[in-house]
């Protein structure tokens, strides 16, 4: 019950606030603007014929112009107030005087960041109706992995962010932060040049990108999915123990 409380406040507090609003009109803007420029270049280029495994994988996974890097930039912008504006404005010691596990608290802020993600997400699904009606009929069989992955990688990228915002009390350093985090595991085994090849089968299994982009290309493996989901697991971990510190620290 205190969860669905929780849950229903995070809510409001984001479609009461501009930010939201703000984020959906940059995210929609930026998705649009890419899928309409790539899908003229792939069609005029004679790419058309394949839109799944030239323009789809392209739209979704391509750098720097794809779906996937939009959430990379927005999302922390979706997660830098949920405990970083608790402790700026003092209300984090109230919450936590309540009889709440902090564990509740957490997945409250994170069920309602997921929420919106997945609104945003929701909205893409015009991009694959256009195509089926207009260009080339899609299978549903790729078009749902990749947006599995998709709400698999934004869920991780929400993670991230609830950390971040709960090692501070500043919103710009939290999203700074996440951004600058989400970006380090997003592309670190892209330097191919500067390591070595040990090097680079450690840094592709801790890159989010090489785990993200088979979902593109419409293919679900389980030990993909299990990446995301240990590193939300992990993100949220690290969370829950951020807090814990401060009981430990005489803050409660």
């Amino acid at each position: 019950m205190n969860f669905f409380a929780l849950l229903r406040k995070e809510l409001r507090a984001y479609f009461t606030s501009p930010l939201v609003y703000v984020v959906a009109a940059v995210f929609y803007a930026l998705t649009g603007f890419f899928f309409y420029t790539q899908l003229v270049y792939f069609v005029q280029y004679g790419f058309g014929f394949n839109i799944i495994g030239n323009f789809w994988v392209a739209f979704l996974a391509g750098a720097p112009y794809s779906v996937s890097m939009v959430l990379l930039l927005v999302v922390p912008l979706l997660t830098m107030r949920l405990l970083a504006e608790e402790k700026k404005l003092g209300t984090i010691e109230l919450l936590l005087t309540y009889p709440l596990r902090d564990g509740t608290i957490v997945a409250a802020k994170f069920a309602a960041c997921t929420l919106v993600l997945a609104l945003l997400l929701a909205g893409t699904l015009a991009y694959p109706a256009f195509l089926s009606s207009t260009i080339q009929p899609l299978p549903w069989q790729p078009v749902v992995a990749s947006y599995l992955g998709l709400l698999l990688l934004g869920v991780s990228f929400t993670a991230c962010g609830i950390f971040v915002s709960a090692l501070t009390d500043s919103q710009v350093v939290a999203a700074v932060g996440t951004l600058g985090m989400l970006v380090l595991f997003w592309a670190v085994s892209w330097n191919e040049a500067a390591t070595s090849p040990a090097a680079l089968r450690a840094a592709a299994a801790l890159a989010m990108f090489d785990h993200f982009e088979p979902f593109a290309k419409g293919v679900v493996d389980a030990g993909h999915v299990a990446y995301f989901v240990a590193l939300s697991v992990f993100f949220v971990f690290c969370t829950l123990r951020v807090l814990e510190a401060r009981h430990w620290r005489g803050q409660r």
